[in-house]
């Protein structure tokens, strides 16, 4: 429920909190005194379409707060999937700059509309704005027929669910199965061609980075060769590393009979020297063996190429490759023995979906049977409200066999609530309505038959009372004290008998100032309300007669609420 909005700088009101109660809570004034004004502020609040022409003249923002009590477990996981830390209090801010720019917080985290919105739909259901409006959503209207159907409702979707996973479990064996015969004959075809394809290729790990290697040794054969060739000249050319070290050798043996260290360098230079003479004789060897091959070369390039083409159809790599292999050698063994199974799955699924269609069919009937009821009373109701011409309709789309396949757990076929306030008008959907006050009053009357709705705490009439007096608004009076025993109700209105069933009602009054338009806001009780609902009556606020008039509409109201 909502417990408190508190207004700045909304056209001419400076600054206003209003601190609504539980059950029926009025707003009453003087025509353009600024009701509808807080109807735009609840509607701002809520995430609506920001206006600028709403910021009181020559401030430079607005800013609109509602506070709410939440118990609905819907609204407590929106809040969860939005990242923010779910608690009963709920507080809403909205800020709108003379520039355009606004900022929307949702218990003190940023959020967008569209997020705001998720949530404030399960709030609150302003009537006349549809962009709270529950009941304008085809699958909101589908929710609430199937709560009033109930337990038979319950168990036919239960069932439909069992069936659907049924169905799909056999729609996922026959897709590995490779579909109709046609379908797995042609998988079947591509699968030996890519298993025939990757055979031959007879891929190894590790192949292609030896050919890179020896295709670079290709590439760079002349540098190779120099780098040999000069190499060599300096091991074996006459005075080169070879010559050399023998030299050095000869000269450490002569001193090797002075001291024992000069011997041992001698020796070490001699396995030097036989190190030498083994790479000297291994330069001359690779020089030898280094003729180029070009068509050895070529076919390095060919293999890569091939293996380049493998790599990019099968996965990008050589071990995604050999893996595609084996995977597609087990399905083409899986299909070629799949003929009999594929069958039996077959004649299953055709058993299955009849048995999904009768249930689908099933819980139409189920929805029909609850319309039928449910339009009636709705009906009736409307008579009761000053429209007795009025048309309630819920239009239950076509479907056949053939749909099956798009069945869901809600069943098969569309579901709309189509109506008409008027005889000779047609009947139209909910959101074609232009009348705030048939909207308001159709609601009222589909609330009238309900305890509760979708979770939502509270209810915005507004126009509820255009058109009527006398009886009709006693009966919308009491319709209201009787949905407001369940949920909260805020009401616009003009009409003394509506606002005596009040429990809270809140005065808008307009005054001028200076040079200055004001518009006040304060919740009247005791000699103040009487007096406001002699105004109401439309007789002097100072005449005993319309005061005990007002009076007695105070008693009746409070009489008729303790009989709820």
């Amino acid at each position: 429920m909502l417990r408190r909005l508190t207004i700045q700088n909304v056209a001419l009101i400076d600054s206003a909190e209003l601190e609504f109660s539980e059950g029926l809570n009025v707003l009453t004034g003087e025509t353009g005194a600024g009701k509808s004004v807080i109807l735009d502020c609840i509607d701002f609040v809520l995430g609506a379409k920001a206006d600028r022409s709403m910021i009181r003249h020559g401030k430079d923002a607005c800013c609109v707060t509602a506070e709410f009590f939440v118990e609905d477990r819907a609204v407590m996981d929106v809040l969860f999937e939005l990242d923010i830390e779910p608690e009963e209090t709920l507080i809403i801010s909205r800020r709108l700059t003379s520039d355009g720019r606004g900022s929307l917080k949702l218990n003190g985290n940023s959020v967008t509309a569209a997020m705001l919105r998720r949530v404030t739909s399960l709030l609150v259901d302003v009537h006349g704005q549809s962009e709270h409006f529950f009941l304008l959503k085809e699958s909101n209207q589908l929710k609430l027929l199937d709560a009033l159907a109930g337990e038979k409702v319950f168990a036919a979707k239960e069932k439909l669910k069992g069936l659907l996973s049924e169905r799909k479990g056999i729609l996922s064996e026959l897709a590995k199965l490779g579909g109709d015969e046609g379908e797995r004959v042609r998988r079947m075809d591509i699968l030996r061609y890519q298993i025939d394809e990757l055979t031959r290729a007879q891929l190894k790990e590790g192949e292609e980075e030896e050919l890179k290697e020896k295709r670079e040794r290709f590439r760079n054969a002349e540098r190779i060769r120099e780098g040999l060739a000069e190499a060599r000249d300096y091991l074996l050319t006459d005075g080169g590393a070879t010559d050399a070290a023998r030299g050095a050798m000869r000269a450490l043996h002569a001193a090797a009979k002075f001291g024992n260290e000069y011997g041992l360098l001698a020796e070490r230079l001699e396995n030097s020297l036989a190190e030498l003479e083994d790479i000297a004789e291994s330069v001359e060897t690779l020089s030898g063996q280094l003729d180029t091959d070009e068509e050895e070369a070529a076919l390095v390039e060919t293999r890569l190429d091939e293996i380049r083409s493998l790599k990019k159809k099968y996965g990008g790599s050589v071990s995604s490759a050999l893996g595609f292999l084996g995977e597609a050698e087990a399905e083409l063994d899986l299909l070629v023995h799949s003929g009999e199974r594929y069958d039996a799955l077959t004649i299953q699924l055709s058993a299955l979906d009849k048995t999904l269609y009768s249930a689908c069919n099933t819980l139409t009937e189920e929805r029909k049977r609850a319309a039928s009821s449910f339009t009636k009373r709705v009906i009736a109701e409307l008579a009761t409200l000053n429209i007795p011409s009025a048309r309630f309709e819920v239009e239950f789309g076509e479907y056949t066999f053939e749909d099956v396949g798009k069945a869901t757990s809600e069943g098969l076929g569309s579901v709309r609530f189509l109506f008409s306030a008027n005889a000779g008008e047609p009947l139209k959907e909910l959101g074609k309505i232009i009348s705030g006050g048939e909207m308001s009053r159709f609601m009222l009357a589909v609330k009238a038959q309900l305890s509760s709705m979708a979770g939502i705490g509270t209810y915005i009439f507004d126009e509820i009372d255009a058109g009527i007096g006398g009886k009709t608004a006693q009966v919308v009076a009491e319709k209201f004290a009787k949905i407001a025993s369940k949920v909260q109700l805020i009401a616009v209105t003009h009409l003394a008998r509506i606002a005596a069933f009040a429990d809270s009602e809140f005065l808008i009054e307009k005054h001028e100032e200076g040079d200055a338009t004001h518009t006040c806001i304060r919740e009247v009780r005791g000699e103040a309300r009487r007096a406001e609902l002699a105004r109401l009556i439309g007789g002097s606020v100072e005449s005993e007669h319309v005061l005990a008039h007002a009076e007695e509409l105070l008693a009746e109201a409070e009489t008729y609420k303790k009989s709820l």
